[in-house]
């Protein structure tokens, strides 16, 4: 999680590490060691409940500022660990979905371009009759 940034809605950012492997992290972050779906905390941490809360404890003018100790008197529900899974799952989904919308439309709209020039010159060509 980074504790510093240029504006309130960027500083706390998370990202959820699924990996095994030991990682390094800037002086200006934060690491937190909890039994909970990381996932789920890492979406939790995108809410306006969240924001809202971190509002509260952010500092700073041209950098923006929030402590681990702030940090750590955010709340954020914890349903059951299986509700927490069900929840990622479902939000998942929908973040596929989306990635999907933003990267396959756009092929998608090229490819139909690229269809409808093929077929209006194939009607546009007419043979040529000699006058």
């Amino acid at each position: 999680m980074t504790l510093t940034s240029e504006n309130v809605e960027d500083v706390c950012k998370s990202v959820a590490w699924l990996g095994s492997e030991e990682i390094g992290i800037s002086g200006h972050a934060a690491i937190f060691s909890h039994d909970q779906n990381v996932k789920y905390i890492a979406y939790c941490t995108q809410t306006d409940n969240f924001l809202q809360q971190k509002r509260k404890f952010a500092h700073g003018t041209k950098v923006i500022e929030i402590s681990p100790d702030q940090v750590s008197k955010i709340t954020i529900p914890l349903p059951s660990r299986a509700e927490q899974d069900r929840i990622v799952a479902i939000l998942d989904k929908f973040e596929a979905l989306n990635n999907s919308l933003t990267e396959g439309l756009p092929a998608e709209i090229k490819a139909r371009q690229q269809q409808y020039e093929y077929y209006r010159d194939k009607l546009l060509t007419f043979p040529r009759k000699a006058c």
